[in-house]
């Protein structure tokens, strides 16, 4: 007497659903068997196998469209299963990197308020630092985030400290004398990074967006006296290369 099973039953032997095995015929993945006098569908051994192979692709991470391909033996199958495994392989050193960040913020009270990377930045990174490195994260380069991460392992010099702690109503000669005391730094920086003096070099965004997320970042976190030094800075590096030239 041949084997004969119910939906449900098949389901169960496959270690699947009975909504799995009807949306598998309704896809036309898995043929529909006959049905018996009282109009049950009866399985066979054969359905049992097809549902299993259907099944251990599912499981490796074939989806369901590319079963046919796969089957088909027609060099079609070994490249999509390359390319899952290529997938795969990303997923994985993602998932490891992720693991290393969250072992950086767990074990070593890294904080979260900082791009990936940056975990061993000095505690006392001022605020608004740390929220423009976010904010800079989302638009700059790998190699420029890492110049500024390098720049910022240094130790902070006093008048770098100076320039965090500038009050909005800071005198003009203050300002004036901070942004000369600056100005080497920032040159100093730009000739060990001079992709850092082009915006669209060091972007990879379009220069009008990245231009934007700069300008809205600095105005959002310094204070009306600091963007002034930050500017008489840049006047300080322009007329410099005005007469270097």
């Amino acid at each position: 007497m041949p084997v004969a099973w119910s939906t449900s039953q098949l389901a169960e032997l496959a270690g699947t659903t009975l909504k799995t095995v009807r949306h598998y015929h309704k896809i036309g993945l898995l043929d529909e068997p006959e049905r018996a006098a009282n109009g049950y569908k009866r399985y066979g051994v054969e359905h049992l196998v097809r549902l299993l192979r259907i099944r251990r692709l599912v499981d490796l991470g074939v989806p369901l469209s590319d079963i046919p391909s796969i089957e088909a033996a027609d060099g079609k199958g070994e490249q999509t299963l390359r390319a899952l495994d290529a997938e795969l392989a990303a997923s994985i050193e993602r998932q490891q990197r992720m693991r290393r960040e969250l072992a950086a913020i767990l074990d070593r009270g890294a904080s979260i308020d900082l791009p990936a990377g940056f975990e061993a930045l000095p505690d006392e990174l001022p605020e608004a630092q740390r929220s423009l490195l976010l904010v800079y994260s989302s638009i700059l380069t790998p190699a420029a985030m890492s110049a500024i991460q390098e720049q910022l392992s240094a130790p902070r010099s006093d008048v770098a400290a100076q320039f965090e702690a500038l009050p909005a109503d800071a005198p003009e000669d203050v300002r004036r004398q901070l942004a000369q005391q600056l100005a080497p730094q920032a040159r100093q920086q730009q000739e060990d990074h001079p992709f850092l003096r082009d915006l669209e070099t060091s972007s990879r965004r379009e220069r009008a967006i990245a231009q934007s997320v700069v300008v809205q970042a600095l105005r959002e976190f310094y204070n009306e006296a600091q963007l002034d030094v930050l500017r008489r800075i840049h006047a300080l590096l322009s007329q410099n290369d005005a007469v270097g030239e």
